[in-house]
């Protein structure tokens, strides 16, 4: 097989297992979400709890990732998420203990950072040791696709009136398809040390771009968690737009699947940072549209508009950890990932709380929305006063 054809197969592999992790065992959770409360196995606050700890796992996997140096190593933690990814989504038809769901969420959560971190680690070393293209577009596509794919399921099963146990079991059987692939296609890493691919004349990045950085994605991480958890459950209960819960969470999927690529070409021509700031900015007015504008054609935009900047954040942010350092990105995307998910941990929680006690998630989505603008101004900030980030932010 020709290098070119193998690139494609690799790229499918994280592609699958982003499907599976990101798509069945971490955000099938959502649109099941109003289903496990209209049968009364959790109200709004043990929901956002149950969230929270999915993201707990998430940083735990997060720090084992930036803690992995040895590839072979990532290659079997690789693997083991995809077992972890189909064993803790049946395990969650087996029981309606509240507890026991928390242990397999946080197990969902730490096998998607193994799909999120260790597959793009492995996948940005084979593509620097061919002298590839180091982008990720085809493998990230696989988050936007498998949240509309985790939705369409959900609709499927509840038209054919599923419970919910029935459900998550056959979650798990299609993520077992979804494996094949995850597992096959991706290979064994080689025993080659990557050399730094930056020049000798692009500065490396200062503590303070380091530090930014990490303060925008963390406001990044808090807005993107409330409508990725409860997107479903807002639209439900918005006057006139029962049912159309899941049909958001698909348009959201589905416009979050070729962005990835769409963010790739705006990077390109304006640079990392600049790429990054314009989808904080629309993302932020993605989420406050919603509470604007009742109508189902708003919340679809909005959807769409949240799914394709959601994405190009995490995708821009963690591809350029990969060009800053080739050797090690799993580092800085560890980092990375660390601030994004603390703000993960802290925000369905909160919301889900602050629902609870006013019957609504109004005060959720306005601080959603004012964080991801801060995270704007963060970068903004980044771009207009450190020398070190226009030195890394040129056009590519």
């Amino acid at each position: 097989m020709t290098i070119p054809a193998q690139r494609f197969y690799v790229l499918l592999a994280g592609f699958f297992s982003q499907l599976l992790c990101l798509g069945i065992a971490r955000f099938a959770y959502t649109p099941l979400l109003p289903l496990m409360q209209q049968q009364q196995l959790l109200d709004d606050a043990s929901g956002g709890y149950l969230a929270a700890v999915n993201y707990l796992g998430y940083m735990a996997g997060a720090l084992l990732a930036a803690s992995i140096s040895d590839l072979q190593l990532k290659d079997r933690l690789y693997r083991l998420g995809l077992l972890l990814a189909i064993v803790s989504t049946v395990a969650m038809a087996l029981t309606p203990n509240l507890t026991l769901w928390a242990l397999w969420r946080f197990v969902a959560g730490f096998s998607s950072a193994c799909s999120m971190l260790l597959a793009s680690a492995l996948i940005l070393h084979w593509l620097l040791r061919h002298q590839q293209r180091a982008e990720l577009g085809i493998h990230f596509a696989g988050l936007g696709f498998g949240i509309a794919l985790s939705a369409i399921l959900v609709e499927l099963m509840l038209s054919l009136q599923l419970n919910w146990r029935s459900q998550w079991q056959y979650l798990a059987l299609f993520g077992l398809l979804l494996a094949i692939p995850a597992w096959r296609w991706l290979p064994r890493p080689a025993l080659v040390r990557i050399q730094q691919a930056a020049s000798a004349s692009q500065a490396a990045p200062s503590n303070r771009f380091i530090w930014l950085l990490l303060a925008s994605y963390f406001c990044a991480g808090y807005g993107y968690v409330i409508s990725a958890t409860f997107i479903v459950t807002i639209v439900e209960r918005m006057p006139g737009l029962s049912g159309s819960g899941n049909l958001s969470f698909i348009v959201l999927g589905l416009a979050a699947t070729p962005a990835v690529l769409l963010w790739d070409l705006v990077a390109r021509k304006s640079g990392y940072l600049k790429a990054i700031m314009l989808a904080l900015l629309l993302q932020a007015i993605s989420i406050v549209l919603p509470l604007w504008f009742n109508s189902i054609a708003v919340v679809l935009l909005s959807a769409a508009l949240f799914g394709a900047t959601f994405v190009g954040v995490v995708s821009l942010v963690l591809t350029m950890a990969g060009r800053l350092y080739p050797s090690k990105p799993a580092k800085l995307m560890g980092k990375m990932t660390l601030a994004y998910g603390s703000a993960q941990v802290i925000a369905p929680a909160l919301t889900g709380y602050l629902a609870k006690l006013t019957g609504h998630y109004h005060i959720g989505l306005y601080l959603a929305a004012g964080f991801v603008s801060l995270g704007a101004i963060l970068v903004w900030l980044l771009i207009a006063t450190d020398n070190t980030a226009q030195q890394l932010d040129k056009p590519i």
